[in-house]
């Protein structure tokens, strides 16, 4: 196994602001599409029991709510989701900084709406926190497709691994034979059909 291979056991999930707010203001894919890499990712999560945190900011605000489908998802990490006060890295809010060292884990998928603000910043800090991060670009979005590209290509220069859902779900899986492959494959079979 080489060192860049992620595994159920040895990496955490970082969901950061699926927001039903913050995500229409997502322009640079669709709300649909975004939601469904969200949930993928959070299905998969629930599946292969990835440690997971959820944060959001400022949710009585025009951010809105998290996604309702996480609480039915996840419920327990819904449960203790770290409520920001509008604090822009995620990574700057002591509570989740703490979440995140308790899991234990030196591997971690990300994923954040908006990826040109909630992203990039908790990414360039865990880069260099040491941490080995995977960008799930296509379960976050921008303002515009060169806000995007921007972010992305920031993200990659620092040293994060830039994936999408299905690659990432794919790599967790390693095969489809297994009892959890099996339920990754329904996952990708089930968006790819809607």
């Amino acid at each position: 196994m080489s060192r860049d291979t992620i595994t159920a056991s040895n990496t955490a999930m970082l969901l950061i602001d699926h927001q039903v707010g913050t995500m229409g203001w997502a322009k640079s894919m669709p709300f649909e599409e975004l939601k469904r890499n969200a949930l993928m990712l959070a299905r998969t999560a629930s599946i292969l029991k990835i440690p997971t945190i959820l944060t959001s900011s400022m949710e009585d605000h025009a951010q809105g709510p998290l996604l309702s489908e996480l609480e039915e998802l996840l419920p327990a990490e819904f449960a203790a989701r770290i409520k920001r006060l509008g604090i822009v890295n995620a990574l700057d809010d002591e509570n989740f900084a703490a979440a995140v060292k308790a899991t234990g884990r030196k591997k971690i998928i990300i994923a954040g709406v908006t990826n040109d603000v909630c992203t990039v910043y908790p990414t360039l800090s865990l880069l260099e926190a040491g941490y080995d991060v995977q960008v799930v670009a296509d379960a976050g979005a921008s303002p515009s497709k060169m806000a995007d590209e921007i972010a992305i290509r920031r993200m990659d220069k620092a040293g994060a691994t830039i994936t999408s859902t299905n690659q990432l779900i794919a790599e967790l899986a390693g095969s489809w034979a297994t009892p959890e492959g099996g339920q990754l494959a329904q996952v990708l079979v089930e968006a790819l059909a809607a």
